[in-house]
């Protein structure tokens, strides 16, 4: 059930464009070099709320998506030591602490920012699902092996990326959809090749987001670093809540002057013990 909204809440939306996949066409993507990538994306305007307005009614298992305040003791994001010491221990606790799950993995951490000498990747445009079952299950596989990762994966698992800003957002910002407001006829097969930061990565399979006026999108205005949206991407129980659409987009209100975005988003597999 999407979520319920008063006129006040209303009246902080704003409108933008946002680009969907052409619907029945796939994505093949590059994020190393996107001018070879195939991108049959057209925009839309889309009416976008702010989330902190309904953040007392977001639940992952309802709209798909939470949004947390949660301090980190990291003091260098780009610091590929310090994130996999001290930031992937807290991100694995926040989604153990959300989810209830029995463990918790990690993969594909990303730097990004939308400065061009900047360290990281630059932000995803384009409304999308990272990831389905199949790089899920090969996820486990490559973290865990083969013989412990079959153990888990014969309960539930479920795919959950944790998205933080390293900086204050005033330009670019992020944007996720109330994943009950998305249906199976919005996605669209998409391949990445050379993903996560690895160009010669074997492709990853996830799906690309046609645009439908039934989902509802949502968005943490000028969202700081202690703000943590977690979001669901994939649950093996079909029956549950999942899909929640993302996608970074222009502000129609973003300053000239106003300085690129920085973020920083992991992956989690949440498992269930059978």
């Amino acid at each position: 059930m999407a979520l319920q909204h008063s006129p006040q809440i209303d009246e902080t939306a704003i409108v933008a464009k946002m680009d969907f996949c052409i619907p029945g066409e796939k994505v093949i993507f590059y994020p190393a070099d996107r001018a070879r990538s195939r991108w049959p994306y057209r925009p839309h305007e889309v009416k976008i709320y702010d989330a902190r307005a309904v953040k007392d009614q977001l639940d992952l298992e309802r709209s798909g998506f939470v949004l947390v305040e949660r301090e980190s003791a990291v003091e260098n994001f780009y610091d590929p030591e310090e994130v996999e010491r001290v930031y992937i221990p807290e991100v694995t606790a926040l989604v153990q602490e959300l989810t209830g799950a029995d463990k918790v993995i990690t993969f594909g951490t990303m730097v990004r920012s939308s400065a061009a000498d900047k360290q990281g990747h630059l932000p995803a445009f384009g409304a999308h699902v990272d990831y389905g079952d199949r790089t899920v299950r090969e996820y486990a596989r490559r973290v865990l092996g083969d013989e412990e990762a079959e153990r888990w994966l014969r309960g539930r698992y479920v795919l959950i990326n944790v998205w933080r800003p390293i900086k204050t957002v005033y330009s670019a910002p992020f944007a996720v959809c109330d994943a009950s407001t998305v249906a199976a006829s919005d996605l669209n097969d998409s391949e990445v090749h050379g993903g996560l930061g690895d160009p010669n990565r074997p492709p990853l399979y996830g799906y690309s987001v046609s645009f439908n006026p039934n989902q509802r999108w949502y968005y943490v205005p000028e969202m700081r670093p202690d703000e943590v949206l977690v979001f669901k991407l994939f649950d093996s129980d079909s029956a549950r809540v999942q899909w929640t659409a993302h996608s970074a987009f222009e502000h129609p209100h973003t300053r000239p002057d106003a300085p690129p975005r920085e973020s920083i988003e992991i992956r989690t597999i949440s498992f269930f013990a059978p």
